[in-house]
């Protein structure tokens, strides 16, 4: 078990300064490139596969308009009013996403109610489902664009896309800071060409234009009954990699992400939804791939390859991004250590996690070769999304009544409303569940008993740990008196429960009959705030003669590296010579007891997990030549 807590309540840093003009076109070149690249590569694959679902009996002008309308209105509502407009100021402290907005109404409420804490279990649970899906089915759709200008390449299409992405994977661990400053250029350039071909197209077919307004859209939703919902499935591929714009929040800022969207993102992909529908009101043939027939022959070599650099660019954000929210969820308790490798010596953010990196490779993998094409991907496609979508609306509900006061009646009238819509995506991608939707409800269900079954188990090995352990302030009474030999140096404990005497310093001493001059407890200690200023760092106080207490304090962003943080506590009246020092370390081997049951199920399950843990040494940064570990079973 980790000695690591999850702070209370904290005060709220300020606000930051105003950025210069340079920088915030540097910061939104950059966001167009990280938080775009996703939902810039939906154009390649969402109208496409909305339409399979109304061309049986042929597509009809009427049909055609109002998918459009359906998707450039989910568009404005989804994203630009749920997350541009709203969710962007549900920030913690300049960090977003599901765990942060989490950490924030702990924050404030001080309460870590099951709710909350299944909330956001549940909101981890299904991203991990699209961070498989997406690199699949983003490259894959890229790939097969070279159907139209190599005669036969068909059976080429999977292994090339395969080889892609294994070679994206393996790139992982020398990170991507030489490449990523080319990520914003390239997707501007494809922004830009979206925009473009599809105006193009629009000029043909001016009639498309009848698709901005919304009445089109829902005449098609009334008219079509039951179909109508299939084709919200396919619509809502439109919006998968809306999460990014909140996710990515600590990373740009609000401004440019906003700036970003308005005046580059949202332009380009209306302007090439309508200009594919365009496309097909003039040729209907052209909705097998209207994307790719939008530009001439000549041209499709060009777009096809800057396709692929646009989806692996996608690709590598969904990568990061699972990355960063398993690194918070790591610090807020949902799941056991996991080493976090840094892979830039200037950006605390750009980490590597070889475990959760080897996983996602699999999977891809995996999936790619039993799906075989992006249009079946598209099948598994978006009900992890969907599902993630409600619970970030549902934690958004929650921080209206609690952080931001509002009335649960008014909190209510606003929420319902886009609840509704994405309730209504949710039941459209439960038709898809038998033609492989199962598959992202597999990998989240599976990530969620998993941080259930830890958060469960370490609760409970905390509680059987505290009932057999010794109080402390009896225990440091009773050394006052105590004629048990001293040796020289300082021993550091490492502790989850400032109110008992570590395991380790008991058997130290019942094994060794010896204590030190000064014996340090020390805890790691994780915050509600992403991250935390040095003058916050450290907490340090005497609790009697030879024992100190030393509370090193991290942001759930930050890496708890106890080697870089103890210099600084000098500052606060620790007097240590490293070389003088010993770190201890309690590693408790938890065993599982006769019972039986789904409790007994999660429990082994967490004994499991516990294996799997990184190397505490490594976690926390101890120099490694000075640490002695003890070990001992606890019962759960």
């Amino acid at each position: 078990m980790s000695p690591l807590i999850v702070s209370g309540p904290s005060n709220g840093a300020s606000a930051p300064s105003a950025q210069s003009p340079a920088r915030l076109s540097a910061l939104t070149l950059g966001a167009l490139g990280v938080v775009y690249g996703d939902i810039g590569t939906s154009p390649l694959y969402a109208f496409r596969e909305t339409l399979r679902a109304v061309s049986g009996d042929g597509i009809t002008e009427a049909e055609i308009i109002g998918i459009v309308s359906l998707l450039i209105w989910t568009l404005m509502i989804i994203v630009t009013l749920k997350y541009v407009v709203f969710l962007l100021n549900a920030d913690n402290l300049g960090e977003g996403g599901d765990l942060a907005l989490f950490a924030r109404i702990v924050r404030v409420s001080r309460k870590r109610t099951p709710l909350l804490i299944a909330l956001g279990i549940a909101g981890a649970s299904f991203f991990f489902g699209d961070a498989i899906l997406t690199p699949a089915i983003s490259v894959l759709a890229a790939v097969e664009g070279m159907e139209f200008i190599v005669p036969g390449f068909d059976p080429y299409v999977l292994p090339v896309a395969m080889a892609v992405l294994v070679a994206l994977f393996l790139s992982q661990r020398w990170g991507t800071g030489r490449i990523s400053f080319v990520f914003g250029p390239v997707m501007a350039i494809w922004f830009l060409t979206l925009a473009g071909t599809g105006l193009k197209a629009l000029l043909d077919a001016p009639d498309m234009l009848y698709a901005l307004s919304p009445h089109w859209g829902i005449g098609f939703l009334l008219e079509h009954g039951g179909i109508g919902l299939i084709v919200l499935s396919g619509v809502f591929l439109a919006v998968t990699g809306a999460e990014a714009l909140y996710a990515d929040l600590g990373h740009f800022g609000r401004a440019p992400i906003r700036l970003a969207w308005n005046l580059f993102v949202l332009p380009s992909l209306v302007l090439n939804y309508l200009g594919q529908g365009a496309l097909v009101l003039t040729d209907p043939a052209a909705a097998a791939n209207p994307f790719f027939i939008l530009v001439s022959e000549s041209l499709r070599p060009a777009l096809v390859a800057l396709a692929t650099l646009a989806t692996i660019i996608a690709a590598q954000a969904v990568i990061t991004g699972a990355f960063s929210l398993t690194r918070q969820a790591l610090q807020l308790g949902f799941l056991p250590r996991l080493l976090v490798l840094h892979t830039s010596g200037e950006h605390e953010g750009q980490i590597y996690i070889p475990a959760l990196n080897a996983i996602l490779m699999v999977g891809v993998i995996l999936l790619m070769d039993s799906f075989g094409s992006s249009s079946n991907l598209a099948s598994a496609y978006g009900i992890a999304v969907s599902c993630s979508m409600i619970i970030t609306t549902s934690l958004g509900w929650i921080y209206l009544v609690q952080v931001r006061g509002v009335s649960r009646f008014a909190a209510t009238s606003l929420v319902v409303p886009v609840a509704g819509i994405e309730l209504a995506f949710i039941v459209s991608n439960l038709f898809k569940v038998l033609d492989g939707g199962y598959v992202p409800l597999v990998i989240a269900a599976f990530a969620m008993i998993a941080m259930g079954a830890w958060v469960r188990g370490a609760r409970k090995t905390s509680e059987s740990a505290h009932n057999l352990n010794v109080g402390l302030d009896s225990f440091i009474g009773s050394m006052a008196h105590s004629s048990v030999a001293r040796v020289p140096g300082i021993a550091i404990f490492m502790t989850s429960d400032p109110a008992t005497v570590p395991p380790a310093l008991l058997h130290n001493l019942k094994h060794n009959k010896v204590l030190h001059e000064r014996n340090v407890l020390l805890r790691v200690d994780i915050a509600n705030r992403p991250y935390l200023p040095e003058e916050e760092r450290c907490q340090y106080l005497s609790l009697g003669p030879g024992f100190e207490s030393l509370t090193l304090r991290f942001g759930f962003m930050e890496s708890p590296n106890v080697s870089r943080a103890l210099p600084v506590c000098r500052r606060h009246g620790l007097k240590f010579d490293v070389m003088m020092t010993s770190f201890f370390l309690g590693r408790r081997r938890t065993v599982v007891g006769s019972g039986k049951g789904p409790g007994s199920f999660l429990d082994r399950l967490y004994v499991i997990l516990t294996r799997m843990a990184a190397d505490p040494i490594d976690y926390f940064y101890l120099p490694r030549d000075r640490v002695v570990e003890i070990g001992a079973r606890v019962s759960i």
